[in-house]
């Protein structure tokens, strides 16, 4: 089960830079350069051929990590011009006070509870302390996957001090790649195919960082 997910893997930046860990830090001279042209890997192709999602997380809040609090929402992003138009409507429900959209089933508490269920059926015990605490969840078939996302969710709320990380995924929808960023202009992430799989990628960021991805693509060109 622990070949499920691996962090710090090596994935498509790693054949675009000699060492993307180190391409996005401050002191390197061209990191302007290596972000426009990961953002155009990672983002600008899929865009440009209608596969990439923007997929905007929250409800977490205060240091709170509940699974069944985290809510998402799903957006199809074709152009720069449909990231403006979903940065004006989270802005207006934000200046609003109304309630944040979100799509069911819920991202993080659906899959954990189906993974439970399965584990519970094929007679595995899964306490309480397993249930509530997710560094215990790679205890039991699928736990380690769920747990690779629940930190890339969680660094995305709260932050992370590692400019870049890469991480491998065995996902239900196939092998997927996670390239995370914690960048000067923000922090997002992009899941994206793995090798010569197929499927849709996902641009994946806290609601507090759209209007800074916005701007970011707009300085990138994309």
């Amino acid at each position: 089960m622990y070949n499920e997910a691996r962090e710090h893997a090596e994935g498509r930046l790693h054949y675009v830079f000699a060492d993307p860990y180190s391409a996005f830090d401050n002191l390197v001279t061209e990191r302007q350069l290596h972000l426009r042209v990961a953002l155009q890997e990672l983002i600008g192709e899929p865009m440009a051929n209608n596969r990439l999602t923007l997929r905007v997380i929250h409800g977490w809040e205060n240091g709170g990590f509940e699974p069944d609090e985290l809510a998402h929402c799903d957006h199809q992003l074709a152009s720069l011009n449909d990231m403006e138009q979903v940065c004006l409507r989270y802005q207006e429900i934000l200046q609003n006070n109304a309630p944040l959209p979100s799509a069911e089933p819920l991202l993080l508490a659906a899959p954990l509870a189906e993974a439970i269920n399965i584990a519970e059926a094929s007679e595995q015990n899964i306490d309480a302390e397993t249930r509530s605490v997710p560094a215990r969840w790679p205890t039991f078939d699928g736990g380690l996957l769920l747990y690779t996302f629940f930190k890339v969710y969680h660094r995305l709320t709260y932050g992370e001090d590692d400019r870049y990380r890469s991480i491998y995924c065995e996902t239900p929808q196939g092998p997927r790649e996670i390239h995370e960023f914690h960048v000067e202009e923000g922090d997002f992430a992009v899941i994206r195919p793995a090798a010569d799989a197929t499927g849709d990628s996902i641009l994946l960021l806290h609601v507090s960082q759209l209007d800074p991805m916005r701007q970011l693509l707009e300085a990138s060109g994309l």
